[in-house]
């Protein structure tokens, strides 16, 4: 018998925000539902980030169905960006940063299609290990590209450098990425207010101890605000929990026939691509 022309996926998420210790709004939103998970950071000195933060979160709940692709998440993330443009006016312009994940498929086999704008990310917890899949859009992470870690080091605050809004004009370029998806992958997306408090290594063993996803990312957030408090902090968790190719095919963990080992990650030119080896 013919098995189905889609791959069948189970997936399950959670997600949790607190707007820190020492801010009474909270500028971040998120969205965990099929077939997208996102997180966007309204900018911090910024009029109205938290409607900026909304707006790219209403637009991306407009995907609708099991599966998504690039062109999609392009047009939802124009879309915001040229609605939160309007918002300017004549006072200070709102933006916001965008990162998330969506489920595709190519040729029967499912992908995590990753992509951000700004410096929310997306980690891929894995074998055991926790992989930065996003790259930053900021003063600090060109200065760590040009190989100027101690100078990034010296930067007090984070500045930005592509968003959606906040007065840069224009559509910012989306980076994306694309990764197999394999049986008991975890997706975590977040804002800065987590990914500037907690070390890799304590997400990474928060991510393998919880096995409920809502509780990872509670678990996730309150350490954060524990640790520091000092923005906003939000975390969208994303298991899969159950992968079958199309045709039947049950999705293991040898990932030859998923991805191209020879590909590498890059990252400005908002072309697709596939990762290789983690961020330096």
């Amino acid at each position: 018998m013919m098995g189905s022309s889609l791959p069948c996926l189970e997936l399950r998420a959670g997600a949790a925000t607190d707007p820190g210790r020492f801010r009474d709004h909270n500028e971040d939103s998120y969205w965990a539902h099929r077939p997208v998970f996102l997180v966007a950071d309204g900018m911090g000195g910024h009029a109205r980030g938290d409607v900026a933060s909304a707006e790219a979160v209403r637009q991306f709940s407009q995907v609708h169905g099991e599966w998504t692709d690039a062109s999609a998440i392009h047009t939802a993330m124009a879309t915001a960006a040229t609605n939160i443009a309007a918002l300017a006016g004549s006072g200070r312009a709102p933006g916001t940063t965008l990162a998330g994940v969506a489920v595709t498929e190519q040729a029967g086999r499912p992908y995590w299609l990753v992509f951000n704008v700004g410096d929310s990310r997306v980690y891929l917890a894995r074998d055991g290990h926790l992989e930065q899949v996003s790259v930053d859009h900021s003063r600090r992470q060109e200065l760590v590209d040009l190989g100027l870690v101690e100078q990034s080091k010296a930067i007090g605050g984070n500045i930005i450098t592509r968003a959606l809004g906040g007065g840069l004009l224009g559509v910012p370029v989306l980076d994306q990425w694309l990764l197999p998806l394999l049986p008991h992958d975890r997706i975590l997306v977040c804002s800065d207010g987590l990914s500037s408090d907690l070390t890799p290594m304590l997400m990474l063993a928060m991510l393998r101890s919880i096995e409920d996803p809502e509780e990872a990312a509670a678990h996730l957030v309150r350490a954060a605000v524990t640790a520091s408090g000092r923005d906003n902090v939000t975390a969208v968790v994303v298991d899969a929990v159950g992968v079958m190719l199309a045709g039947g095919t049950h999705s293991g963990d040898d990932t030859d026939t998923l991805s191209d080992p020879t590909a590498t990650n890059g990252h400005g030119d908002g072309s697709m691509r596939r990762p290789g080896a983690g961020k330096d």
